[in-house]
């Protein structure tokens, strides 16, 4: 399986992903690489921004990424499919 697959995989399961997730789940490092694969093939890949508290309680921002609906999006046509 590669890293995209287990991206699409949890974000189809539990609906979001960070960067922190992925690399304490899979240790993918660089979440947004196949953030932009994955949005390349299609997929409906939303980015929101959160800001936070860390543990130092300085303010962080950080993006969260959603899978708009399950569905794929084809490039050439004006609608979406359900993958």
């Amino acid at each position: 399986m590669t890293q995209e697959q287990r991206v699409l995989r949890h974000l189809k399961e539990f609906g979001k992903i960070t960067s922190y997730e992925a690399f304490r789940e899979y240790n993918i490092t660089r979440l947004s690489a196949k953030i932009y694969n994955l949005r390349a093939d299609g997929y409906k890949i939303i980015t929101t921004y959160k800001t936070t508290k860390n543990r130092y309680g300085e303010s962080v921002t950080f993006g969260v990424y959603t899978l708009e609906n399950n569905k794929k999006f084809f490039k050439n046509a004006d609608f979406y499919f359900e993958k």
